[in-house]
């Protein structure tokens, strides 16, 4: 039942840009207490219980896990990085490029300026799959 939840969680994942902020420290510490994750913002650092609100609500949405040691809450990703980033990645291509995934390296070549060798590896990655 659990992983199901955790699959049902991420076809349907909508997560505003401060639970992103904090999902992505999360994931970059791979566990992480709130002072941990107030520790990883510049200054001004947020209030402690701002962080703990936005943890909270990650944890309702079945994305962040916890340990808890007495009072205290050890927390950690159930949502993979890579996953996020697929639902990202075709949230984007569908609302953006008409779920055109050609209309999306397109953008990204004519916008970005890429080089030769840059466009040779995007190349490479295609033919490889």
């Amino acid at each position: 039942m659990y992983l199901f939840e955790i699959n049902k969680t991420i076809a349907t994942i909508k997560l505003t840009k401060k639970e992103e902020e904090v999902m992505k420290i999360i994931w970059k510490l791979e566990k992480a207490f709130v002072k941990d994750i107030i520790k990883e913002y510049p200054d001004p650092k947020p209030h402690y219980n701002t962080i703990s609100s936005l943890v909270r609500i990650l944890q309702d949405k079945v994305i962040v896990g916890f340990k808890q040691y007495g009072n205290t809450y050890e927390y950690f990703p159930l949502l993979p990085k890579e996953e996020y980033r697929k639902v990202f990645m075709k949230e984007i291509i569908n609302d953006y490029f008409d779920n055109s995934f050609p209309r999306a390296v397109a953008s990204f070549i004519e916008d970005e300026k890429l080089d030769p060798d840059e466009i040779e590896e995007i190349m490479k990655l295609i033919k490889s799959k």
